[in-house]
């Protein structure tokens, strides 16, 4: 259609501080590094995504995204804005992997396409708005005392779940939890994230194991993701379901892990997947095979988390969502978007599309390229 020609694209990167360092065992974090995409087509339509790249997980960085967004821009300029998958094929063929920044285009291209169909965004993807959504909110990795302050503050504010990030000695984590759990007593759900510290089979599942006592719900990947030949083993011997997530990138890795009985559930982040095209793939098999799915992200805005939240409407299935980040930015540079509400429940748009845009006040202040 010669209206929804891709008329002009813009990049930017987002650079915000956040409010403390977050810290899981890869490393800190300091400051959000992420880069906005724009797409206008000739009829006045404009789709945004972005990407929140993270170098230990997706190989990715700000200057990377944003070097490789320019190789897509000029590809897809003229294209019909509404031939998704001949978009997406168009960034496949002319790089590999580099799965953040395809995200972003993703979501900015479909963005477009569900304003065009009146849709909001769960809509045009064959979803619903009948459940209610729920954050965790997370408890960086730190002293133990300090975990549990911010565990028990996290409870106060009426979180229903808190997620913790975990991946050190056995000795370490386990008086973390005690810690947590004295805190906020034993039946708020908890939930940890060992982000491979643990490294090996047999380390991961005596940290598992003396972690029983603390009725944990899950637990996100806790060997290298290297390992995944080992991951069934661990699931097989860990008293705590298993959740797998930088071993599962694409519906490919879904696939081999659901194959290889590996975990009981995972967790889909669009960052990882390259955008909803292929993340509805990993929920479809997730669903079929009966696993129990989380969507989360990185350190996305409230722009990326939004287009998370109309993804977990796609699939009943989604039963898990993990999408504090937001809140621990220094400034919120979103328009429209989800909302938090109390009891940790996000508020999904209506509007047609993603319903999020970033400021334009905000945007003129970034490093930025136009094609």
């Amino acid at each position: 259609m010669p209206g929804t020609t891709i008329q002009a694209i813009s990049i930017y990167k987002l650079l915000v501080p956040l409010r403390e360092p977050f810290v899981i065992s890869l490393g800190p974090l300091l400051a959000v590094q992420n880069v906005v995409v724009v797409i206008r087509t000739r009829d006045g339509h404009t789709g945004y995504g972005e990407c929140s790249p993270f170098l230990t997980i997706n190989g990715e960085s700000v200057d990377t995204c944003f070097l490789v967004g320019q190789y897509f821009a000029p590809a897809l300029r003229g294209r019909d804005a509404l031939d998704l998958s001949g978009a997406l094929a168009e960034l496949d063929r002319i790089i590999y992997g580099n799965s953040s920044i395809k995200s972003a285009f993703d979501v900015a291209l479909h963005d477009i396409a569900a304003q065009h169909a009146g849709l909001p965004m769960y809509e045009f993807l064959g979803g619903h708005n009948r459940k209610t959504l729920h954050t965790d909110m997370t408890v960086s990795l730190g002293p133990a005392e300090k975990m549990q302050a911010d565990a028990v503050r996290f409870q106060q504010e009426g979180f229903p779940a808190i997620k913790v990030k975990l991946g050190d000695t056995l000795e370490n984590d386990v008086a973390r939890i005690r810690a947590i759990r004295a805190g906020i007593g034993p039946a708020h759900p908890l939930r940890i994230d060992a982000n491979q510290g643990w490294k090996t089979a047999d380390t991961a599942v005596a940290v598992l194991q003396a972690l029983a006592e603390f009725n944990i719900e899950h637990c996100e990947e806790p060997i290298l993701r290297q390992h995944f030949m080992d991951l069934s083993r661990v699931s097989a011997a860990s008293p705590i379901p298993i959740m797998a997530d930088e071993s599962c990138g694409d519906e490919h890795d879904a696939a081999r892990l659901i194959r290889l009985q590996a975990c009981r559930m995972l967790n889909i982040k669009l960052g990882k997947s390259s955008g909803f095209h292929r993340a509805r793939k990993i929920a479809q098999l997730g669903q079929a095979a009966g696993l129990t799915l989380q969507v989360g992200g990185f350190l996305e805005s409230r722009l990326g988390m939004t287009a998370a939240a109309h993804l977990a409407l796609t699939n009943d299935a989604i039963r898990h969502c993990d999408f504090d980040t937001p809140l621990m930015f220094s400034e919120d540079p979103v328009l429209g978007g989800i909302r938090y509400r109390p009891g940790g429940v996000v508020e999904v748009p209506t509007v047609p599309g993603l319903g999020a845009t970033i400021d334009e006040a905000f945007l003129r202040r970034a490093e930025q390229v136009h094609f």
